[in-house]
């Protein structure tokens, strides 16, 4: 007997499930009401490779409802099901181009809409299989995640992808700064076009033209033919720039032409050539300091900075660690390891310096360490994190209070704010949970939760 693959069915009309429909036959579909509010999904909620979305009988008032349940929803690949009056709708134009893969027209052709589905499964296990055995990593999850932090995140790239304006992506070291550049990349018209990356912080000055314009045939020693610049490469396509902070003056000056105009000329030549490449500018420290410093030209920094990104660091999206965590190990083959609650609050007290490259190091660390597939603190080396700055000012007593407040804030940040969550990680009741907060005058967490259902944030959403 054929085994199912699993689906997520995501339907605007709340009367409808996936009972009895013809794609029951070959999908495991779990039915997600998009007329509900979203909400947090469970840590162990596990994404889908397809799903479909339901957007028949969609009122312009649903549709921002159905956006933020498909940038919550961790499926890689969605197709949309939309009447014949639908598609001249604006909302629904947009919500296809900015989500979705494919789009069939109802009434559904089931042969054709399961070869569809079968089809896309196909493309993203290749993609996972690819992403598993090469050196993505943490790069392959960096955006995803149920918080409303990385949520606006991909909202926001997936805007920018609709454009072909240059893009200027900032963030520190391991927040995945190039995965955002490809996302943009692959959520645009261009994503089957030509995705050439240029690490500008290895680029020699003195190589500069050649290997961004590229050259002639004894143009210089050595030029024993004619080489394509990494810009003309990318023509049609995008052109990543990789630590463009650390361009030098000289080399910003050279890319000046291409960037205001669009045209290069190789090296030894007097062609011009005009080219269509989308630049996308990747860099730890903001532009706009170094021009303020002089070290960075003004003129550049306006033809790259159109629009621009900040990705959160990882401990301004805590929300996000169960997640994360349970995807870094399955991609690195660390299915079967499961992380504690006494761990998970270690990993949410850390600062995490490194970020979404530290996460997947210590990950990484910890499945070689591990004297069980129950990952502790100490195998992650995350034991004996000070609880302050001034240690030696606490007494005991003091001490634990601290331990306490640090504990209920973290529990309360890792499940939205949601108490029953919160006491269940931390192994107390709902009335001890509530005790403590008055205790530690921390009312306002438990005012800022107690107008939210308690067991919200439980649901898969299905």
């Amino acid at each position: 007997m054929e085994q199912k693959r699993p689906l997520v069915w995501l339907s605007a009309d709340s009367r409808q499930d996936t009972t009895g429909l013809p794609v029951e036959k070959h999908w495991q579909a779990t039915f997600v009401n998009a007329a509900s509010p979203p909400v947090a999904l469970h840590p162990g909620w596990v994404g889908k490779p397809v799903g479909v979305c339901n957007l028949a009988g969609l009122s312009p008032e649903q549709a921002e409802g159905v956006r933020h349940w498909l940038e919550l929803l961790p499926v890689r690949c969605w197709l949309a099901l939309v009447q014949p009056s639908q598609k001249e709708q604006p909302e629904i134009q947009r919500l296809i181009r900015d989500y979705c893969q494919d789009y069939h027209t109802l009434p559904a052709d089931w042969p054709r809409l399961n070869n569809s589905l079968g089809h896309m499964w196909g493309m993203s296990r290749l993609n996972q299989a690819d992403n598993s055995a090469g050196h993505l990593g943490y790069q392959d999850v960096v955006l995803e995640g149920p918080s409303e932090t990385i949520r606006r995140t991909r909202s926001l790239l997936r805007r920018f992808a609709a454009t072909g304006e240059p893009v200027l992506i900032y963030g520190e070291s391991g927040t995945g700064k190039e995965a955002a550049a490809e996302f943009v990349h692959r959520h645009s018209d261009r994503q089957h076009q030509p995705l050439v990356k240029v690490n500008c912080a290895a680029l020699p000055p003195s190589l500069t033209q050649s290997e961004l314009f590229g050259h002639e045939r004894g143009a210089f020693t050595h030029a024993l033919k004619a080489r394509k610049g990494r810009i003309e490469a990318a023509d049609g396509g995008t052109l990543v720039l990789a630590g463009a902070d650390e361009l030098t003056p000289e080399q910003q000056s050279a890319i000046l032409r291409f960037l205001q105009e669009g045209q290069i000329e190789p090296v030894g030549s007097n062609r011009v050539i005009t080219v269509d490449t989308r630049v996308i500018a990747i860099c730890n420290t903001p532009l706009d300091q170094l021009v303020r410093q002089h070290q960075f030209r003004e003129d550049v920094f306006y033809r790259l900075g159109n629009l621009t990104v900040t990705l959160p660091p990882l401990r301004q999206r805590l929300e996000d660690l169960p997640y994360l965590v349970d995807r870094i190990l399955e991609t690195g083959g660390g299915k079967n390891y499961r992380i504690g609650n006494a761990t998970l609050i270690a990993m949410a007290r850390h600062s995490w310096p490194g970020n979404l490259r530290e996460l997947q190091n210590r990950l990484s660390q910890a499945m070689l360490l591990a004297r069980s597939l129950r990952l502790e603190p100490e195998d992650l080396g995350l034991l004996g994190a000070p609880l302050t700055s001034h240690p030696d000012r606490l007494s005991l007593e003091a001490y634990r209070a601290k331990a306490d407040q640090e504990a209920i804030s973290t529990s309360l940040s890792l499940t939205h704010q949601n108490i029953s969550a919160a006491a269940r990680l931390l192994k107390i009741s709902r009335v001890s949970l509530y005790r403590l907060l008055e205790k530690h005058q921390l009312q306002h967490l438990s005012n800022h939760s107690s107008h939210q259902n308690p067991d919200r944030g439980n649901g898969e959403g299905s």
